[in-house]
């Protein structure tokens, strides 16, 4: 059973979601995503974990005070410590994070590791690690430019086409889609224009602080996607992942596989969280 809460942070209102029972374990979703749309691996997971996910401040259902800004990695971390004090005030609870969302564990990680047993974070898109960072941060310019200019579709394609065939088709759902299902669609499509004008140019140029990381590495799993190998989002992984000297865990599918394969998802968050690799 999912049980729907809000919590009220400094600039919003947080639309939250509960399932499950045990430890407390934080999905974070990639930029535009919301609680819905990690339904499939919250799901496989409820029987080991007490899932928490949520709508980040400004998509769906968390609104902001006032009207829409630049979103800012460390807000967003805020918000989700913010959370995890509420729902696990006294014990330390799992993160994971894809994406934007992955960004967002590591910025956590680094400035609250006390909070958290096992953070493990899915293809970050730390563009500012990799050595051609400028250009990077020039094509998330180009694909701002693009959606001021031609609109959303325009941009999306320019999108797709500088990080390469990294987002695979789910897997068809039989039948008539649920309801949820048709109201995150919904949801998500409003929230598109949203992450490429607030979001993505920011969330691009943060840096992940190394330094503190590295102090935390013994709780941290930097994973990336089979079938994102040879693309740009797998490359912050890697060279994340080098730099503390971590092993780069393999996910199945590609950037978005939480959702083309989420009971292997599920399966391998939990050994790597619960750490049974170690």
């Amino acid at each position: 059973m999912i049980t729907s809460h809000t919590l009220r942070v400094p600039g919003a209102t947080l639309h939250h979601e509960l399932r499950g029972s045990g430890p407390v374990l934080l999905l974070l979703p990639g930029a535009g995503g919301d609680a819905a749309a990690l339904d499939p691996v919250a799901d496989a997971l409820a029987d080991t974990f007490t899932v928490l996910t949520h709508d980040p401040r400004g998509y769906s259902r968390s609104t902001l005070d006032g009207p829409p800004a630049e979103q800012r990695v460390p807000v967003h971390a805020d918000d989700a410590l913010r959370l995890l004090d509420a729902l696990s005030p006294d014990r330390p609870a799992y993160v994971a994070g894809v994406s934007s969302g992955a960004i967002v564990a590591l910025d956590l990680l680094a400035r609250h590791p006390g909070r958290l047993r096992h953070v493990v974070a899915h293809e970050p898109p730390s563009w500012s690690v990799l050595p051609d960072a400028a250009e990077q941060a020039a094509f998330f310019q180009d694909v701002y430019e693009t959606f001021m200019a031609r609109g959303l579709e325009a941009a999306g394609a320019r999108f797709l086409a500088g990080v390469g065939p990294v987002m695979l088709p789910a897997p068809p759902q039989p039948g008539e889609l649920p309801e949820r299902v048709r109201e995150m669609r919904q949801r998500l499509l409003a929230n598109a224009p949203l992450a490429i004008r607030y979001e993505h140019r920011s969330f691009a140029a943060y840096e992940p602080d190394l330094a503190a990381l590295a102090t935390a590495r013994d709780r941290l799993t930097l994973a990336a996607g089979t079938a994102t190998r040879g693309h740009l989002p797998y490359r912050p992984a890697e060279l994340l992942a080098r730099r503390l000297d971590l092993g780069l865990a393999h996910f199945p599918g590609a950037h978005n596989g939480w959702s083309t394969h989420p009971a292997e998802t599920a399966d391998l968050l939990r050994t790597h969280l619960l750490g049974d690799t170690r």
